[in-house]
């Protein structure tokens, strides 16, 4: 079986990480991909937003509530 992973949300480290936290609350597992330190470690730069949450294509359905409703409440 393929798994196939889909980037959800994107943002600085310590709000990807909020919502990493709420989808692990829900029992849904995901991946923080941080461009940030990959760079860092690089030797280069790299913009501070560049830190993705990625999760099962096939959990997309019973994650875009969770990830719908942090977005209202972190731009509020």
């Amino acid at each position: 079986m393929k798994t196939e992973h889909i980037t959800i949300f994107s943002g600085s480290s310590i709000i990807v990480k909020g919502l990493q936290v709420r989808l692990e609350e829900n029992n849904i597992s995901s991946i923080i991909k941080d461009r940030v330190e990959s760079a860092r470690l690089g030797g280069f730069g790299e913009h501070r937003s560049a830190i993705e949450l990625l999760i099962l294509k096939s959990d997309i359905e019973k994650t875009q509530p969770i990830v719908d409703l942090y977005k209202e409440e972190i731009n509020s």
